[in-house]
């Protein structure tokens, strides 16, 4: 029975000690081009999809109209597009490209038109960790966080009007002013003073 527990202490040592080395010699992978391994995603989802259930607001205490689609349109243009793209865009914006988990594409095919809006709503507030998704908490309201929820739980059937607003292409941006020279001041010449002869 002895050599039973004592080969049960080691293994169960072994299990942190081998994890502990993994992440201390650099063998997991960091960075955003890297194949992330299986346990990481699997791991990762279940984590996310757990805590979204617990939390996640289940009432929506705005409507779903076509002026608060309009309002989420533009929170979403301002905010969100750079990472998740407009629908006019033929590929994911730049960042996307280099961001790891790629983040979804919103406003193309099905979108999170399938997760209710408080799902939406939760990790727009909050953000999600160890991916690009940054908490909006501290940035908007909880009127403008709900605005562009439901927007995105609706994309698959928003009015003319509010896919006009998204299918309109980025301005080009003016190019910054440059400022003024500044005024040159005139320089008199020296003269040189010469004694006066004694």
């Amino acid at each position: 029975m002895r050599p039973f527990m004592v080969g049960l202490i080691i293994g169960l040592l072994a299990i942190p000690v081998g994890i502990y080395v993994y992440f201390a010699t650099g063998m997991v992978p960091v960075e955003t081009s890297a194949q992330a391994p299986a346990f990481e995603t699997m791991l990762a989802k279940k984590a996310l999809h757990a805590r979204v259930d617990k939390e996640m607001p289940r009432d929506v205490p705005i409507e779903a109209n076509e002026s608060n689609y309009l309002a989420g349109a533009q929170i979403y243009r301002k905010h969100c597009a750079m990472c998740h793209g407009l629908p006019y865009e033929m590929s994911p914006p730049p960042i996307a490209k280099g961001e790891y988990p790629k983040p979804p594409e919103l406003l193309r095919g099905k979108g999170v038109t399938d997760d209710p809006p408080g799902e939406s709503y939760w990790k727009v507030a909050n953000g999600i960790r160890l991916t690009g998704m940054p908490a909006y908490k501290p940035t908007l309201s909880t009127a403008q966080m709900w605005e562009v929820s439901i927007l995105l739980a609706n994309a698959d059937k928003l009015p003319p009007s509010v896919q006009a607003v998204l299918m309109q292409p980025e301005t080009a941006s003016a190019p910054a002013a440059v400022p003024p020279a500044p005024a040159r001041v005139p320089v008199r010449p020296r003269t040189r003073v010469v004694p006066a002869p004694h």
